[in-house]
């Protein structure tokens, strides 16, 4: 039975490139709603045209939070984002608006939907420094496969390329003994949540991705990547493990060429987005999919969050 007491939340899911952007957009605008953005990338002020962050004149269209809260020398982490994202839920909630959660980031909207506890383990810079000097020798792919050995639910969720993850992961596990999944502890949703997901034929969804990625070359990517480097960004950058930025860096180190770049970041893209099924499943009860080829997907969205609104 739904508790109506507790602050309400809508969210909109699905995979990189199936239009939450401008589909949590037309949301607030019918719903007077304030969007929380759910994706992991967005934080970052410098982080723009490789992430497909929404622009200026959409950020203007409806309000937006944790877009561009933070930089590349200072990431966040989860515990810091369910924080943030629980004090604009209840801010947004007692202002008589509707939060709408809308981001590709698992492990954010998982840890909000189940009210997860994060470990609280401080890091051992002595540790962490070790993991990365480990990493570097023996490569983060490798170094990723080590954790699946130690804890496959973890690694089957953490992208290889996400250095800063798969360290913390490695390193709750050295420091206590146990794994990393087992000590995320979850509990009764603290939130009345109502959860969308958009749905795209997967060869309709890749098309879109590489239609995407060609545009974000036409837009200025290797240029973006350039400046980031040459303002001394790019081991932070290439941390974080967001696909696009790592193999343009590579190709301007002369790795490979740019045609080999592109085919690397939609052949990674493709595989972040099976990824992402493991948060977002098809057959997930909690989860109201559409489709996005249906011209009604909208109104058929906005029908199911008024009778919810009104239930």
């Amino acid at each position: 039975m739904r508790d109506t007491q507790k602050p309400r939340l809508l969210i909109l899911v699905g995979p990189t490139g199936s239009g939450k952007t401008r589909t949590a957009i037309e949301l607030a605008k019918k719903l007077d709603g304030e969007i929380i953005s759910a994706d992991s990338r967005y934080l970052y002020q410098e982080l723009t045209i490789g992430t497909a962050k929404p622009s200026e004149a959409e950020l203007a269209e409806a309000p937006h939070h944790l877009v561009n809260v933070t930089t590349l020398d200072r990431p966040w982490n989860l515990g810091l984002y369910l924080k943030e994202a629980d004090r604009l839920i209840r801010v947004i909630n007692t202002a008589g608006h509707l939060p709408i959660m809308a981001g590709g980031t698992g492990q954010y909207v998982r840890s909000i939907v189940q009210n997860w506890s994060v470990p609280e383990q401080h890091p051992v810079d002595e540790l962490r420094d070790g993991l990365y000097a480990w990493g570097d020798e023996i490569g983060f792919e490798t170094l990723h496969q080590k954790l699946g050995l130690l804890d496959a639910e973890a690694a089957s969720k953490i992208d290889w390329r996400n250095k800063r993850r798969t360290i913390r992961a490695l390193e709750v596990i050295f420091l206590t003994g146990r794994r990393f999944s087992e000590l995320r502890t979850q509990a009764e949703s603290e939130y009345d949540t109502l959860t969308l997901g958009i749905r795209w034929p997967r060869e309709l969804l890749y098309q879109r991705i590489d239609q995407r990625i060609d545009q974000m070359l036409n837009d200025g990517l290797v240029e973006e990547v350039s400046h980031l480097k040459q303002l001394g960004l790019e081991e932070s950058m290439k941390t974080l493990g967001a696909i696009g930025y790592t193999e343009i860096s590579d190709y301007l180190d002369g790795q490979f060429d740019l045609e080999e770049a592109v085919r690397r970041i939609k052949h990674n893209t493709r595989v972040y987005v099976r990824r992402q099924a493991n948060w977002f499943k098809p057959m997930d009860p909690s989860i109201h999919w559409f489709n996005a080829t249906d011209p009604a997907m909208l109104v058929n969205m906005l029908d199911l969050v008024q009778s919810w609104l009104q239930a």
